[in-house]
């Protein structure tokens, strides 16, 4: 079944869209960052994005990808947001880095309530579910697993990432993630040869990337092989998967079919694109998501 989901997350606005770039509210404070996918007009005038914004992210004019921040005199190294869904009471330390990221991806919310209903379901049946969730960076969907009473693995191949991804656990009230740096591929392989399993896999794969010890992962060619080693790693029944994919091009259809070759049919599955809206009423989709249910 195809859908769109809008978290609700009072700590996050998209307040315009438009002309490749957004404008945004984390908590208390105002970012300006690009984004490819807002094709639109912007709804606000330029005054106003920079009366608003206390940090703009400057690209690099020699890379797509990294950049510099200009700061306002407001505007803090390190804050935090919160979010709550449930039973679950989540908060986590943002910052801005190099590459226009602040730490955590706000449209991820609408799979962090699936991940908590889930492991809280089958907590009430009488299991402990073990999560795997790998390209782990800062949490959220770790957080999600743990706060549902999951045992929870956590894998990345960013030392300084699972560190930050530990500071999250810490300042949500949790313990007892199992912290892994690692390259995500090599880890699954392992697994697979140890007869491990899980009663949930959550995948959040870049378009490419590199491991801890400098293995390349490029989606297109490695997603197969990655996804037909978690089809052996999730137990048969009574688990669930979450595969998001952020490239431009990669459509939910494609997941899905991708992820019933390696899985089989699935007692359940939804896919479609996590998106949000502005306060104008445009909808900027943010990436596409599939969960199965076994």
């Amino acid at each position: 079944m195809f859908e769109i989901q809008i978290p609700c997350f009072p700590d996050y606005e998209l307040i315009d869209s438009g002309d490749f770039e957004k404008l945004e509210r984390f908590g208390a404070h105002v970012v300006r960052r690009p984004e490819p996918q807002a094709i639109w007009r912007r709804t606000l005038p330029e005054e106003e994005w920079r009366r608003r914004a206390d940090a703009s992210f400057l690209r690099d004019a020699r890379s797509d990808e990294r950049g510099e921040w200009r700061l306002g005199s407001r505007m803090p190294s390190r804050w935090t947001v919160e979010y709550a869904y449930g039973g679950m009471r989540l908060r986590m330390r943002l910052g801005l880095t190099s590459f226009k990221h602040v730490g955590i991806f706000p449209e991820q919310a609408a799979n962090w309530n699936f991940i908590y209903d889930r492991c809280t379901q089958l907590r009430a049946a009488g299991r402990t579910p073990r999560v795997l969730n790998l390209f782990a960076y800062t949490g959220g969907a770790t957080l999600a697993a743990r706060a549902a009473g999951a045992e929870t693995t956590h894998v990345d191949s960013v030392r300084q990432v699972v560190s930050w991804a530990r500071e999250n656990m810490e300042l949500s009230g949790l313990d007892g993630v199992r912290w892994i740096v690692e390259d995500a591929l090599k880890f699954v392989r392992r697994e697979v040869r140890r007869g491990n399993r899980y009663d949930g896999i959550l995948l959040d794969p870049p378009a490419y990337g590199r491991g801890a010890d400098g293995e390349k992962w490029v989606l297109e060619e490695n997603i197969g092989e990655m996804l037909d080693c978690c089809a052996r790693l999730l137990e048969p029944a009574d688990s669930f998967l979450v595969l998001n994919l952020y490239s431009m091009g990669l459509s939910a259809t494609l997941a899905s079919t991708a992820v019933r070759q390696a899985f089989g049919p699935p007692a359940e599955e939804r896919f479609g694109e996590l998106c949000f809206d502005d306060a104008s009423g445009k909808r900027l989709p943010l990436g596409t998501y599939y969960r199965l249910v076994r």
